[in-house]
């Protein structure tokens, strides 16, 4: 575009040039008056002006084309280069880059094959917004599993206890720490297919290491007893924990571990966040939400450089529990006290809550062959329901109800529903003694100890009382953009299940319902569990 309205000017100037010298040729300037001399001769000198100035940008344009033309094939030739050295020369030469004279470590001399390729630190798959300001950031490493995979059951679990302005304000981020490019882009695909709202809103990320990012663990040193393959699993792993927490680092003010095989009490995130603002300083490490292993530990994002400088460090030597010990024994521990002086200075950099916010599920561990039950007997007994008090209703059902699990003690709060495998056509219908006018409703599905049993391909419908004609094939809500379908019985199509929940506020265009139903449109190869149902009443 640039050298199209550059050929312009100079076109216009070369015609500008030969009228005059025309008007000279046919009888001198005599031919030519004053007035128009003057208009001519000005509108020469502007497009002359003209011509200079989209000059000039032209060669800064091509100026700016020949420096990074010339930039990309210098790091071409940076790259061959550095290939080409030992990897202590690379040390070495990283160590006197700078004009400083004192150099500090970086990630590279605890880990310097990273210096062999580019791309070692970049995420091989990335999935999500990448946002930021978060106030809290979960980090739940996963790995394959020979045996069975519980990635899905827990992410259902973590995002099923969130309320909406909770979603807002976490964000989930899942690393799938392995490097078989086959299996991350698989394990990316299901969850971009199982969770693409939560994936859009920024709520999930998934991220998976460079195949670059792992050093060669075949020299790694049997110790405390551990088998060479567990040493690896556990240098591995401490790695995993690293990049997660690197990653993670700007984007919240907190930040959790946990694993991939848990299920999260309700009201989790509130939880943990409201005890760290309620914390009387802020000298603590680590708040602790689960007794077990490395799961619900919460650290400051300002706190995790150390964490992270401090697990590079060994990283081959111990497991990160183990060495986050040692970093608390060294910032409070003193040799000359006893081991109960520094049990109590620990203490105060490591604070448990109670009751434990997240229990351990999985069976079978990511260390090949390795059975683990273990239990976190703080957590007590699981939620598996959750009541509310709802307006009265005659409640109806043609799902088959298992044992005492009816639909019932479900509306009234006091257990769960619990059906057989629905089958399309199903449906739940709440029918309202007196017609309510109800602002919102919520319907979850599914509970800690059977979370795969939630309903899918599921719609919620209302019954208008007597605000809307019968004839009326859809209604257009208060801001005329969307519109509701109606069925053939009058009802009207308002939500679906997602996630095994469905919420939404209702349009008071309805007027008072007559009844609420949940329509199954397609079979199910699942039971179904319906643990908490929520209609609140409009003021």
């Amino acid at each position: 575009m640039r050298l199209t309205n550059v050929s312009f000017v100079s076109l216009l100037v070369f015609g500008l040039c030969g009228l005059l010298s025309l008007s000279w040729l046919r009888g001198g300037a005599g031919d030519v008056s004053q007035p128009e001399f003057l208009i001519l001769r000005e509108r020469l000198r502007s497009a002359e002006e003209e011509n200079l100035r989209r000059s000039k940008e032209l060669n800064l344009v091509l100026d700016e084309i020949k420096k990074a033309v010339a930039e990309r094939q210098a790091l071409r030739d940076l790259n061959r280069t550095w290939a080409s050295l030992s990897e202590d020369t690379r040390l070495r030469l990283w160590d006197t880059s700078s004009k400083n004279v004192l150099q500090l470590p970086s990630i590279f001399h605890h880990l310097p094959h990273l210096m062999n390729q580019v791309d070692s630190l970049q995420p091989a798959v990335h999935l999500g917004l990448r946002r930021s300001g978060v106030s809290i950031v979960m980090g739940v490493p996963s790995v394959k599993r020979k045996v069975h995979s519980y990635l899905t059951d827990t992410l259902m679990s973590l995002m099923s206890q969130l309320s909406i302005a909770e979603k807002d304000d976490c964000i989930i981020l899942v690393l799938i720490a392995e490097v078989d490019q086959h299996y991350t882009n698989a394990v990316a695909e299901q969850l971009k297919r199982l969770f693409p709202a939560e994936i859009a809103s920024g709520l999930l990320e998934v991220v998976s290491p460079s195949v670059h990012f792992y050093p060669d663990f075949s020299g790694l040193k049997e110790s405390f007893g551990d088998s060479k393959e567990r040493v690896r699993w556990r240098t591995k792993q401490n790695l995993d924990f690293c990049f997660l927490m690197m990653f993670a680092q700007s984007r919240g003010t907190f930040y959790v571990q946990l694993e991939d095989d848990i299920v999260a009490r309700p009201n989790y995130l509130s939880t943990m966040k409201n005890f760290a603002l309620q914390q009387p300083t802020d000298d603590w490490m680590i708040l602790e939400f689960s007794q077990l292993g490395f799961i619900g530990k919460m650290f400051k994002s300002a706190d995790l450089s150390l964490v992270v400088h401090f697990v590079l460090m060994f990283f081959r030597e111990k497991p990160v529990d183990w060495l986050l010990d040692h970093l608390m024994w060294v910032k409070v521990c003193n040799p000359e006290k006893d081991a109960k002086h520094c049990d109590r200075q620990k203490s105060n950099l490591r604070i448990r809550f109670k009751p434990s916010l997240f229990q351990h599920v999985g069976t079978h561990s990511s260390l090949a062959g390795k059975l683990q039950r273990l239990q976190d007997k703080d957590f007590g007994r699981r939620t598996l329901r959750a009541g509310h008090s709802n307006p009265p209703a005659e409640l109806t059902t043609s799902l088959k109800t298992y044992q005492h699990f009816t639909l019932d003690k479900a509306y009234l709060g006091q257990d769960f529903f619990w059906a057989f495998t629905p089958e399309a056509g199903d449906f739940i219908r709440i029918r309202f003694f007196t017609p309510v006018r109800v602002q919102r409703f919520f319907f979850r599905s599914g509970n800690t100890e059977h979370p795969r049993d939630t309903l899918s391909n599921t719609s919620v419908e209302v019954l208008p009382f007597d605000n809307v004609p019968s004839d009326k094939e859809s209604l257009t809500d208060a801001s005329d953009r969307v519109q509701f379908k109606r069925t053939e019985d009058g009802f009207y199509r308002v939500g679906w299940f997602q996630n095994g929940i469905a919420e939404a506020a209702l349009d008071p265009a309805f007027g008072p319902l007559e009844a609420l139903r949940l329509t199954i449109v397609a079979d199910s190869p699942v039971w179904v569990v319906l643990s908490e149902i929520f209609i609140k009443k409009a003021d």
